[in-house]
């Protein structure tokens, strides 16, 4: 329980320990060559970085769609950028999570360093494999201890239509479901991550949940009864991709061959809103990664995932 009470939210906008300013800044040069915080000058260079590789990037890409600016946000969120020679190399997001960008090996302990000595505490530490590795290769020795390190995380995309039939029932959540469907979310949430969402109370979590129906990025059936059956989120939203979240089977309904189906339904939603559909998984997981492959997707890469 006594880690419960040091974590922060993932889903909170900000865990800054104090605001901070561009003019504040240090600029720290390194092996791989200069680090600072970017501004908004610095917008169109982070976009062409992002763009290279949209699935894997579909984080700070519907950041930039949002904001428009690579500038820090009023919550505290900021990118650091590495440049060489005056061209941005890698970026790394840093808000209650942080999220690197064109990361290497070689960037990545200069970009840890450079984040232990903000003295920020930071929810997770998601995304390509090599790169989150190699921050978490500097930034561990000034960070509390996390209680999973998920270093093998298939990261699948398809763009074509699946061959399963997609089940029938699926549809958007609509705002009056709020509370049935609320149990659902944080069930899959402490079963995925490991605690519960609203340990520490339910009202920012709940205003997460509320907020995706109300962007018509929560997908759910019900049965006769009125109780969740299956779930899921269009969790992170570009103009180029879609990246599932949140996906849930109620355990009455596990092992009745009904996870293709609802996945299928969820691809033909997420297809809606743009090319290219991607999620990324535990590579344990074999029932879920069956699913998935069956479904039609395809890994193209490998996440990592530190979760504090």
């Amino acid at each position: 329980m006594a880690k419960m009470l040091a974590r922060v939210a993932p889903w909170l906008l900000s865990a800054r320990t104090g605001a901070t300013s561009r003019s504040g800044q240090d600029v720290r040069g390194g092996h791989s060559g200069t680090l600072r915080v970017l501004d908004a000058e610095d917008t169109a260079a982070l976009w062409a970085l992002a763009e290279a590789d949209p699935v894997a990037n579909i984080f700070l890409l519907s950041q930039l769609e949002t904001t428009r600016s690579a500038a820090p946000t009023p919550a505290g969120g900021r990118v650091v950028g590495v440049f060489d020679g005056g061209e941005l190399t890698a970026a790394c997001w840093a808000g209650v999570n942080v999220v690197p960008v064109g990361v290497t090996a070689d960037t990545g302990p200069e970009i840890g360093a450079y984040l232990a000595r903000s003295g920020r505490r930071y929810s997770s530490i998601f995304g390509p494999a090599e790169a989150v590795l190699s921050i978490w290769s500097q930034l561990q020795y000034s960070s509390p201890q996390p209680f999973d390190v998920r270093s093998d995380q298939p990261l699948l995309q398809m763009t074509g239509v699946s061959q399963v039939q997609p089940a029938p029932g699926l549809r958007y959540a609509q705002p009056s479901e709020l509370d049935v469907l609320l149990p659902a979310c944080a069930a899959m949430f402490e079963e995925e991550v490991g605690y519960s969402p609203v340990s520490g109370g339910s009202h920012h979590y709940r205003q997460r949940v509320k907020s995706l129906i109300a962007r018509q990025q929560s997908l759910v059936d019900f049965d006769a009864s009125g109780q969740v059956v299956f779930k899921a989120e269009l969790g992170t939203v570009s103009s180029s991709a879609v990246q599932i979240q949140g996906v849930w089977m109620n355990p009455a309904y596990r092992g009745r061959g009904l996870s293709a189906p609802y996945m299928s339904a969820v691809v033909e939603a997420a297809r809606q809103v743009a090319p290219v559909v991607s999620l990324y998984v535990n590579s344990y997981n074999a029932p879920a990664r069956a699913t998935y492959e069956t479904v039609g997707f395809e890994q193209v890469g490998t996440f990592a995932t530190i979760l504090f």
